[in-house]
């Protein structure tokens, strides 16, 4: 299977560059026995009592830190996770092995921004700066010796908005690349279809008898890494930490039983789903799943509609939901969105998707 054969136009105009505000009031296409144009508070409409929503509840960390190597060289790290002091990054700025990165600023009022050099054994707060020594590089991506706590370099970072976000936005709207529910930190990118709820909305889902669930995928590069590989097969996804309770797992496989839906809000709640389950039921447990979902995949959930945002061309989320809804299908309703004037990507607007490719 080719790539190309996920390719479609996506004019930049229609690349949405602020979210919409209230969150519920975005455009929502519906593809069930057709193609239905919406509001996105009317979804409501599609649940029912008994029901069921999975929400992951990940949190995007403030993971974008500006910092300037010891030869005063601007530097840009994207924080992808940390044992101890070790800090795996992303590198925009040349770097090597040896080079020392330097973070300026403050955190919070701790130690009143104020630092030490790696090198002062000194406990002694005052007059310095905090240093990072590079430890090792591969491609753009590198090992960096912080002594920092993953919350301090947090509180002197930026929320991670994706590259094709090109307008400036203040800090305020910048949140809103955070769902309403996330609660556990992890990602250094947001599931997006996740973004349009609010917290009214879920307390009228929740009137209407519709069951919330809540699992935990931590969104890392790989989801939203280009494809380079010319046939689809040969592309490999990097792994990402997921975890599903018992509540969860056992709320979902009793609708399962009963026949009710079960919508997946996300492509990662769907990764999630389908790397812990079996022939319709749902696992609970944790673990790393690098597994990636293409048209001629099999699921073994139990989901019954997908909640999703428009994807860009040749993507991974783009074939997951192919996957689901069939190719023609998934481009059909692509080419209605945009002649319907649908902004895509991340701040976009939502698809919601009830048929399955079977």
């Amino acid at each position: 299977m080719l790539i190309d054969e996920f390719d479609y136009h996506l004019p930049r105009e229609v690349i949405a560059q602020k979210p919409a505000i209230p969150r519920d009031m975005c455009k929502l296409i519906v593809l069930k026995d057709g193609i239905y144009h919406h509001i996105f508070y009317e979804i409501l409409d599609y649940l029912g009592a008994g029901d069921v929503v999975v929400l992951n509840d990940t949190r995007v960390i403030h993971a974008r830190i500006h910092a300037r190597k010891d030869t005063g060289g601007k530097v840009e790290l994207l924080v992808l996770g940390n044992e101890g002091n070790l800090f795996s990054c992303l590198v925009k700025g040349k770097v090597r092995v040896g080079t020392e990165i330097i973070f300026d600023g403050k955190v919070g009022n701790a130690r009143n921004g104020n630092w030490r050099r790696v090198e002062e054994e000194t406990e002694d707060r005052t007059g310095g700066e905090v240093v990072g020594q590079v430890m090792e590089r591969d491609g753009g991506k590198c090992t960096v010796d912080i002594p920092l706590s993953m919350e301090e370099l947090e509180a002197m970072g930026e929320m991670p908005l994706p590259p094709y976000i090109k307008e400036e936005i203040d800090r305020e709207t910048a949140e809103m690349y955070q769902s309403v529910f996330a609660r556990e930190k992890g990602s250094v990118a947001a599931p997006t279809a996740g973004l349009h709820f609010t917290r009214d909305m879920l307390d009228r889902m929740k009137m209407k008898g519709v069951e919330i669930v809540y699992i935990t995928l931590h969104v890392g590069m790989g989801t939203f890494m280009p494809i380079r590989s010319r046939r689809v097969e040969e592309h490999r996804m990097e792994p990402e930490f997921y975890e599903i309770g018992e509540d969860a797992s056992g709320k979902i496989n009793d609708a399962h039983g009963r026949g009710a839906n079960i919508m997946a809000v996300g492509t990662t709640a769907i990764k999630t789903l389908e790397s812990s389950a079996d022939d319709g039921i749902v696992k609970a447990g944790s673990g790393w799943s690098d597994l990636f979902i293409y048209p001629g995949y099999k699921f073994k959930s139990p989901i019954t509609s997908i909640l999703t945002n428009f994807h860009m061309p040749k993507s991974t989320p783009l074939l997951l939901i192919s996957a689901y809804a069939g190719k023609e299908a998934i481009m059909r309703a692509y080419r209605e969105a945009l002649k319907h004037n649908y902004r895509f990507l991340s701040f976009g607007d939502a698809m919601l998707v009830m048929d399955k490719n079977v």
